[in-house]
C-alpha cells in the first residue's frame, strides 16, 4: 500500500517575505506551519522571489530573510519545495501583494522596454523577461540566461546546509508569468477577463527578428506574425478570422507560426533547465517546471487560448507530449495546474474541457517517461474539488498489492490561508491528506513510498527539435476512472466526531 502514497504539499502566502525582505509575522507561520504538521501534511511550497533577494544590484543578493524561513520550515518538520520566481508577484489570478522584478532590471528596460513580453499594439508586459532576450548581453554584460543561472548558484551557495540534511526536495524553475513555462498572454493588467483567447506576444524587436529570420530560412521571407486578424484578449474565437474555424491556424503559414511560436517556448525552456542542472548537479533533489491548465476553449478547434500562451494543442496534435520530451533529458518533474476543476463547473460558452485536458496532460507525461506532479489552479475547501484532484492523482485507483498503474508524484495545494484553516474547511482538507496517502500513517521519508531522489546526474544530450516534434503525434489518453475510489466523505470523515457529538447531546439531556 506504501506504493499508493502521495505527499502533500501547501504552497505558503506570496508575502511570506515582505517587499523589503523581512521574514512576515514568524510567531503566526510557526503556529500555522504546526497546524499543517498536525494534518499530516508532507511540506511546503515557497516562492523565492528574484525581486526581492537580487533587488539592490547586479549579483547583489540578500538571502538573510529566506534563511531565516528556511530554518523555521526545517524545525517544524516539513520538507520544501522551493520556486526560482524570475516573473512578478501581481497581475495574475490570485496575487494579493506586488513584488516586481529587481529594480536594476526593470531600469534597463525603460530605455530598452523590447526586454519585456509585447503584444501587437505594443502594450509591454513587465511580469517577466522575454525569451527573445534569453541569450542577449543587455544586462550588464550578462544575458537573461545567464543572470537566472547565477541567481541559482548563489541560492545553492547559500542553502548548501538545508539541501544537504534534505530540507529541499525539488526547485521549481520559473520559466515564465506565474512561474509558468508560457507567454503572458492573458494579463488581468491589460484588461483580460475570462473566458478571452488573449493575445500573441511576441512583438518585441528581438522575437520580430527571429521570426524574420526563420522565415526567410523557410523561403517565405513574405510571411508575417499575425496581427489584427488573431483578436484581442477578450474575443472569442469565431469573432477573429485567425482563430474561427477553418481560419488562418489552419494555413500553412498559421502553422508555420505557431510551431515558431511554442518552438521558441520549449528551446527557452530547454536552455534554462541545463543550466539550472548544472548549478544543482549532485544535490539530491529533483528539478520541475510547471504548465499552465489552459483549460478554456479546449473544446473549439481551435484551441484558441492554449495557442496564445504557447501551447500547439490540437485535436491533431499533441503540445504537451513534446513539452514532457524536452523535460525527459532533464529529469525534470512535470507540474500541471487545474486539477480540481470538473467540466460540469465551467460556464458552456467557454467550451472548457480541464477534465479531458489533464487527461490529455498527465498521459503525455506518463508515456515520455517522467514523473507528473499536480497543482489546484483555485482555492478549494469541498468535497467535489477535492475528489477531483484524488481521481486524477490515481487514475486508476488504489492497488492493494504494490504500485499503482498510474499515480502522480506529489500534490501542491493552494494555498495556506485563514479560510482553509477555518475550522471546517481544515477538518475536510485532513481528510484530503489522509485520502492523498491512501489511508496510511505519514511516510517521513519518501524512499518508503516511491523512489528515491536520487543526487542529480547531468542532462541528457540535447533533444533536436525535430525529435522533440515527432512527438506531437496525437495517442489516444490512458484510461481514467470516472471517479476516484478513496474519496473525501465530510460525514463518513467525521463519523467518530459525529457519535461523540450525538452522545453528548443524550447525556446532557438524561443528566441535567
Amino acid at each position: 500500500m506504501e506504493a499508493n502514497y502521495v505527499p502533500v504539499y501547501v504552497m505558503l502566502p506570496l508575502d511570506v517575505i515582505s517587499t523589503d525582505n523581512q521574514l512576515e509575522k514568524p510567531d503566526e507561520l510557526i503556529t500555522q506551519l504546526k497546524s499543517l504538521k498536525s494534518a499530516k501534511v508532507d511540506g511546503v511550497m515557497l516562492d523565492v522571489w528574484w525581486g526581492i533577494v537580487e533587488n539592490e544590484g547586479p549579483q547583489m543578493y540578500n538571502w538573510s530573510a529566506y534563511r531565516q524561513l528556511f530554518q523555521i520550515i526545517y524545525e517544524e518538520g516539513l520538507a520544501l519545495q522551493a520556486i526560482m520566481s524570475f516573473h512578478q508577484c501581481g497581475g495574475n489570478v490570485g496575487d494579493v501583494i506586488y513584488i516586481p522584478i529587481p529594480k536594476w532590471v526593470r531600469e534597463i528596460g525603460e530605455s530598452n522596454p523590447d526586454i519585456f513580453y509585447t503584444n501587437y499594439k505594443g502594450a509591454r508586459n513587465e511580469e517577466c523577461l522575454s525569451l527573445g532576450v534569453d541569450n542577449q548581453p543587455l544586462f550588464l554584460g550578462r544575458t537573461a540566461i545567464e543572470m537566472y543561472r547565477d541567481y541559482m548558484k548563489s541560492f545553492r551557495e547559500n542553502m548548501a546546509d538545508f539541501i544537504d540534511v534534505g530540507l529541499i526536495k525539488d526547485i521549481e524553475v520559473g520559466l515564465g508569468p506565474a512561474g509558468e513555462m508560457r507567454y503572458p498572454s492573458y494579463p488581468e493588467t491589460q484588461g483580460w477577463a475570462y473566458p478571452g483567447i488573449g493575445e500573441f506576444q511576441c512583438y518585441d524587436n528581438y522575437l520580430q527578428e527571429d521570426f524574420k529570420a526563420a522565415a526567410a530560412e523557410a523561403d517565405h521571407p513574405e510571411w508575417e506574425l499575425p496581427g489584427e486578424d488573431a483578436g484581442e484578449y477578450n474575443d472569442m474565437p469565431e469573432s477573429t478570422k485567425f482563430f474561427k474555424t477553418n481560419g488562418t491556424y489552419l494555413t500553412e503559414e498559421g502553422k508555420f507560426f505557431l510551431t515558431w511560436y511554442s518552438d521558441k517556448l520549449i528551446i527557452h525552456a530547454d536552455q534554462i533547465l541545463d543550466k539550472a542542472n548544472q548549478v544543482f548537479l549532485g544535490c539530491k533533489i529533483k528539478l520541475a517546471a510547471k504548465v499552465a491548465g489552459i483549460h478554456w476553449w479546449y473544446f473549439h478547434p481551435s484551441h484558441a487560448a492554449e495557442l496564445t500562451a504557447g501551447y500547439y494543442n490540437l485535436t491533431d496534435r499533441d503540445g504537451y507530449r513534446p513539452i514532457a520530451r524536452m523535460l525527459s533529458r532533464h529529469y525534470a518533474v512535470f507540474n500541471f495546474t487545474c486539477v480540481e476543476m470538473r467540466n460540469s463547473e465551467q460556464p458552456e460558452e467557454a467550451k472548457s474541457g480541464p477534465e479531458e485536458l489533464v487527461q490529455q496532460v498527465l498521459s503525455a507525461g506518463w508515456r515520455e517517461g517522467i514523473q507528473v506532479a499536480c497543482e489546484n489552479a483555485l482555492s478549494r475547501y469541498d468535497e467535489n474539488g477535492y475528489n477531483q484532484i484524488l481521481k486524477n492523482a490515481r487514475p486508476n485507483g488504489v492497488n492493494k498489492c504494490g504500485p499503482p498503474k498510474l499515480r502522480i508524484f506529489a500534490m501542491t495545494y493552494l494555498r495556506l490561508s485563514d479560510d482553509l484553516l477555518q475550522e471546517n474547511n481544515f477538518s475536510l482538507f485532513k481528510i484530503f491528506v489522509k485520502k492523498m496517502h491512501a489511508d496510511l500513517d505519514y511516510l517521513p521519508n519518501s524512499d518508503q513510498y516511491f523512489s528515491p531522489i536520487e543526487p542529480m546526474a547531468r542532462s541528457e544530450p540535447e533533444i533536436p527539435i525535430e525529435e522533440i516534434l515527432e512527438a506531437t503525434k496525437p495517442e489516444e489518453p490512458y484510461p481514467f476512472d470516472s471517479e476516484t475510489d478513496m474519496p473525501v466523505d465530510a460525514d463518513g470523515g467525521n463519523l467518530f466526531t459525529a457519535i461523540f457529538s450525538t452522545f453528548g447531546k443524550i447525556k446532557s439531556i438524561f443528566f441535567k
